[in-house]
């Protein structure tokens, strides 16, 4: 089992680490107790070589194999792909997350086209000095389930300036192996395979709008969608699922009416 951390502070070894540290140490305790392995990585996206993206379309209209910035972006995308989990984790910069964080999520954008992760389970993670930051965990909630994934926490911690780790132990020490456990569980339980009302509903839209240009264009996008049977009327998710019946039915509906204003 492998989980990566994506980290967007500049800071090294600052709040925001710290908190993933903990997360991490505490997973570690559980996996240890279930009698699994678990294998730790960190990814500094403040120390990594990710570039500002150009706009030009390139990864939306060819692909992101194609993108001229021969940066990090591919390799980042790639260990995503090969995890069982990911934290993300951004400090809040302006009541949102910060830069870093935002960039990468801007370069990632063509799985809001392509979604690549509805097999992954993902946590989220930001810290602030005070209390602004649902903002930030709105950003990248929003861009993490629009690309599929299966979100099994989202928590803000306010450490101030600076938090010790026997505060953050003090302060978040229930909250931190609550979070830990939910990421263990969802993905030795196949939560992904349990998408929620909304996500059932996100592909729904995204859906109902390849369907609606199918006799019109054949992008690279669309070739996607086609290739994965997305398309097709009987397809109601990225990847086979054991939801209810009931709450997938509901899921289209909803899915169907967003449609008519957002398509």
């Amino acid at each position: 089992m492998k989980i990566i951390s994506i980290i967007s502070s500049a800071r090294k070894n600052g709040n925001t680490e710290r908190i993933v540290r903990h997360i991490e140490e505490d997973f570690l305790q559980v996996s240890i107790e279930k009698g699994l392995k678990v294998e730790f990585e960190r990814i500094h996206l403040a120390n990594s070589d990710i570039r500002v993206c150009r706009g030009c379309r390139i990864c939306f209209d060819k692909g992101e194999d194609l993108c001229p910035l021969k940066d990090m972006l591919l390799n980042i995308r790639d260990k995503i792909g090969q995890a069982d989990g990911v934290i993300f984790a951004s400090p809040v910069y302006v009541e949102d997350i910060n830069g870093i964080m935002k960039n990468w999520i801007d370069r990632m954008a063509f799985n809001c086209h392509r979604p690549a992760f509805a097999d992954k389970t993902a946590v989220i993670v930001v810290t602030s000095g005070v209390g602004s930051s649902n903002h930030a965990l709105k950003t990248m909630k929003s861009a993490l389930l629009t690309w599929g994934f299966n979100l099994s926490a989202q928590s803000k911690f306010r450490t101030g300036d600076f938090m010790e780790d026997d505060q953050i132990k003090s302060c978040y020490g229930n909250e931190i192996k609550v979070i830990a456990n939910k990421l263990f569980n969802a993905i030795h339980g196949g939560k992904a395979e349990y998408p929620s009302f909304y996500s059932l509903i996100v592909f729904k839209v995204q859906q109902k709008y390849w369907q609606k240009i199918k006799n019109t264009q054949n992008t690279f996008n669309y070739s996607y969608w086609e290739n994965k049977g997305w398309i097709e009327k009987s397809c109601c998710y990225y990847i086979p699922h054991n939801s209810n019946s009931i709450k997938v039915i509901l899921a289209r509906i909803v899915g169907s009416i967003l449609s008519i204003f957002f398509v």
